[in-house]
C-alpha cells in the first residue's frame, strides 16, 4: 500500500468512528429526551423524539455504505478488519435503541392523556441506568476500553432484575383495581423498552471486547478480574 493510500485509508477508518460515536450520541439523546417527555408531560417533546428517528435510520445507512465500500477496496486485515465488521453490527443496535427512544415517546403521547396512577410507579431509576450503562458503552467505544466495555456486561443484570421488579408492582396495580389497566400497559411497555435498550447495550458493550481483544463473549459468562 502506497504512502498516499494508507493516509486515505486511516481518513476513512477516522470517518467511521466519528460516524459512529454521533450515532451513538444521538441515540443516547433521543433516548433521554424521550424519558423527560414522559416525565414532564411533554407532547411536543415527544413528538419530536418520534420524528427525529428518521436520522437515526439514515445514520445506519450512510455507515452501511461506508464500512461496506472500505471492505471492497481496502481489503482490511486485522484489527482493521474486526473494527469493520463490529461496525457493521454496533450500527443495528445503535438503530434498534432509537427506534425504542421513539417507541418511548409514543407510549409518552398515550399517558400524557391519562390521570396518573396512584401509588406512582418510579421508571427513574430504570431509565437512569439504562441511559448510564449506555453512555458507559459509547465511552468504552471510543476509548478502546475492553475493561470499562465488560463492566457494561456485567451491568446489565441488574437492569434486567429492577425491570421485574417494576413489572410486578404494575401487574399488582391491576390486581387491585382492573380498570387501571390502561395505564398499566403503555408503563410496562416503557419498561420493556428500556430493559430492550438494556440488551442492546450489552451487544455493543460485547462488541466493543470484540473489536480490542479479538475475544467474542457472547453468551459466556463474564469472570471478574481480581
Amino acid at each position: 500500500m502506497t504512502a498516499h493510500t494508507s493516509k486515505d485509508f486511516e481518513q476513512e477508518l477516522r470517518t467511521l468512528r466519528e460516524r459512529l460515536a454521533t450515532m451513538g450520541e444521538r441515540a443516547a439523546r433521543q433516548l433521554a429526551l424521550a424519558m423527560r417527555a414522559l416525565a414532564d408531560k411533554d407532547d411536543d417533546l415527544a413528538r419530536d423524539v418520534v420524528k427525529n428517528d428518521a436520522q437515526i435510520d439514515r445514520d445506519e445507512n450512510e455507515i452501511d455504505e461506508l464500512a461496506l465500500q472500505i471492505l471492497a477496496t481496502r481489503q482490511p486485515v486485522a484489527s482493521d478488519l474486526r473494527f469493520i465488521t463490529m461496525a457493521l453490527k454496533f450500527v443495528v443496535d445503535l438503530e434498534r435503541i432509537g427506534d425504542l427512544a421513539g417507541g418511548i415517546a409514543k407510549r409518552a403521547l398515550e399517558l400524557n392523556r391519562l390521570p396518573s396512577l396512584e401509588p406512582r410507579i418510579d421508571l427513574t431509576k430504570l431509565a437512569t441506568l439504562a441511559q448510564k450503562n449506555l453512555q458507559a458503552a459509547l465511552d468504552a467505544f471510543v476509548r478502546r476500553d475492553a475493561d470499562g466495555a465488560t463492566a457494561v456486561i456485567t451491568a446489565d443484570a441488574e437492569i434486567d432484575k429492577l425491570n421485574a421488579s417494576l413489572f410486578a408492582e404494575l401487574i399488582a396495580h391491576v390486581a387491585t383495581d382492573p380498570a387501571t389497566v390502561t395505564r398499566v400497559l403503555p408503563l410496562t411497555s416503557v419498561c420493556r423498552y428500556l430493559e430492550r435498550v438494556g440488551d442492546h447495550t450489552k451487544n455493543l458493550a460485547e462488541e466493543v471486547v470484540y473489536m480490542v481483544k479479538a475475544t467474542d463473549v457472547r453468551h459466556r459468562p463474564i469472570i471478574p478480574a481480581n
